[in-house]
């Protein structure tokens, strides 16, 4: 039997890495290679099935890839930053449309199509068919180099938000599932997982990073953070099912909560949960949705077939036109198409319903069917409906409105050294407030580093010299408006970390210090960072 297992186990892996990079040639999503080994090795061949052994492994690839979801896709600043503004409005009215398309198909509230399904498990399939991928968004967006504009910051942010409401629709009624319907079930379940994310955030954000450094420096083991947090991950699964929330779920939210690590911990841990993730996990358990797919939905009422194929594609597009239309935004057509994109959440959340038996072989085989055809028809979709939007405006962008899993992922493994530039002149204490004014100062910068015979001498903010009356620009020296209360970073220092300190503390430039000698070596503006952030995203995606 565990011979079988490693060789089920060993084929799926390798086939499925192989056409991942065959496929990837032609532009194919890597999620439909990895199920497509399942489909040939399964169905196809019979060579391999659904073992005990292989659900085990399943199980760990789930908390695995809804762990780097939370980790590197949703970013809870990002979300409370624009949840009171008309950015929430349209994506609540983005997902509740066609949430109520699919409840209107999946269940027998409306017209009963035949799927046999309870409410809570109609609700589930709802939330599915009304998720979005923020993952493919991005990759569209780069590739056509709009992710910088206003336009491609709007769809990312909105996705964001649908996103992360989806998911937790979709966990909230996998976890009702095998309770009575009522109110106090409800507010019950929901307290739960109010109070799991909160013990978890604190957790997360206040514990483990200390933990983990306190840890480091007294026991110095190799990957011991690596370790820990991966042993954390499981512990935390535990807790969300204890606690009555699915362990996916449970997963999810412990990423979203280490979102914010530390540069210096999220490189010791994540390349080896990354590699761990991509080579073993998760083309393992795509894969074995292959080993499900089937003919069997033809077996479902024709008008059943129609109706989940049409009604929630409908309603997703005109959820996405109203909720444009309602905060006056002028790009109703490409959201709308940005947010129908689908990527490999759907089929992970699919096969976790198959596995509780929320939903059949039938309708999972459709299901999957469909989200296939998303796969391949809405990039290209996407990338229609975006060049058809002619340039949303200058390429000057701030970072408070770009999202937190962009600049992650953009400036991953980067530091400041590797954009430092020492040549510039800086002002010097002896210069005039008013010779300032009129040579140095530039857009989109606030802040200015001051020198002293090249040393540095402190920091001038534009907003500083409104109080000093115009009258005597001519004759006050910068040296007597400086502050010499600054942050400063160093070399070593990650260009990620050093952006949300200049964010937290409202800089737009930084100098930069040797931690050592003390000695100043430049500046790093966030016009800096940012310009190599977005040509960092166009070469990675």
């Amino acid at each position: 039997m565990m011979e079988e297992a490693l060789l089920s186990i060993g084929l799926m892996i390798v086939l499925a890495k192989v056409a991942e990079g065959l496929l990837r040639r032609f532009r194919v999503s890597s999620i439909v290679a990895y199920a497509g080994t399942g489909v040939i090795l399964g169905p196809v061949l019979g060579i391999v099935e659904a073992t005990a052994e292989l659900e085990i492994l399943l199980s760990i690839g789930v908390f695995l890839f809804f762990f780097l979801i939370g980790l590197d896709e949703i970013d809870v600043s990002s979300f409370m930053s624009v949840i009171r503004g008309r950015f929430f409005i349209a994506a609540a009215i983005a997902i509740l449309v066609p949430l109520f398309a699919g409840i209107a198909v999946t269940s027998d509230f409306y017209f009963d199509f035949g799927l046999g399904l309870d409410f809570t498990d109609a609700l589930a399939v709802a939330g599915v068919l009304a998720l979005s991928s923020l993952g493919v968004v991005a990759k569209v967006l780069s590739d056509e180099g709009r992710l910088r504009e206003p336009l491609g910051l709007q769809i990312f942010a909105i996705v964001i938000i649908a996103e992360l409401i989806a998911l937790l629709v979709v966990g909230f009624t996998i976890g009702e599932r095998g309770h009575d319907l009522s109110v106090a079930n409800i507010l019950t379940l929901l307290g739960q997982m109010v109070g799991f994310t909160i013990v978890a955030w604190l957790l997360s954000t206040k514990v483990i990073p200390r933990l983990i450094v306190i840890l480091q420096r007294v026991l110095q083991v190799p990957h011991l953070s690596f370790g820990l947090l991966l042993g954390g991950l499981f512990l935390m699964v535990v807790a969300a099912e204890k606690m009555g929330v699915h362990g996916s779920i449970g997963a999810l939210l412990f990423g979203v909560a280490l979102s914010n690590l530390p540069g210096r911990i999220r490189q010791d841990v994540m390349p080896g949960i990354r590699s761990t993730a991509d080579g073993l996990f998760v083309p393992l358990f795509f894969a074995s949705a292959g080993l499900h797919l089937s003919l069997a939905f033809t077996s479902l009422p024709p008008l059943a077939i129609a109706a989940i194929v049409i009604v929630p594609l409908v309603g997703k597009f005109l959820g996405a036109i109203i909720g444009a239309y309602v905060i006056r935004m002028g790009i109703s057509f490409p959201l709308a198409t940005g947010l129908m994109a689908k990527g490999a959440a759907e089929i992970a959340l699919l096969l976790i319903m198959l596995n509780h038996h929320l939903i059949g072989k039938e309708l999972f085989s459709l299901l999957i069917l469909i989200m296939f055809g998303y796969f391949l028809i809405m990039p290209p979709l996407i990338t229609f409906a975006i060049n058809r939007v002619r340039y949303s405006g200058s390429d000057e962008v701030v970072p408070g409105i770009i999202p937190a899993p962009l600049i992650r992922f953009a400036l991953d493994d980067m530091r400041i050294r590797d954009i430092l530039d020492a040549t510039p002149n800086y002002p010097d204490t002896d210069l005039t407030v008013r010779n300032f004014v009129d040579n140095w100062i530039v857009p989109h910068q606030e802040d200015y580093v001051v020198t002293y015979r090249g040393e540095l001498a402190g920091m001038v903010s534009l907003s500083m010299l409104r109080y000093l009356p115009k009258s005597d620009w001519a004759s006050t020296p910068l040296g007597n408006v400086l502050s010499q209360r600054m942050l400063e970073a160093s070399p070593e220092d990650f260009l990620e970390d050093v952006l949300q300190r200049m964010k937290e503390n409202s800089l737009t430039v930084i100098p930069v210090v040797n931690s050592e000698t003390g000695e100043f070596m430049g500046t790093v503006t966030t016009r800096d960072i940012l310009d190599i952030m977005m040509i960092e995203v166009r070469g990675e995606l």
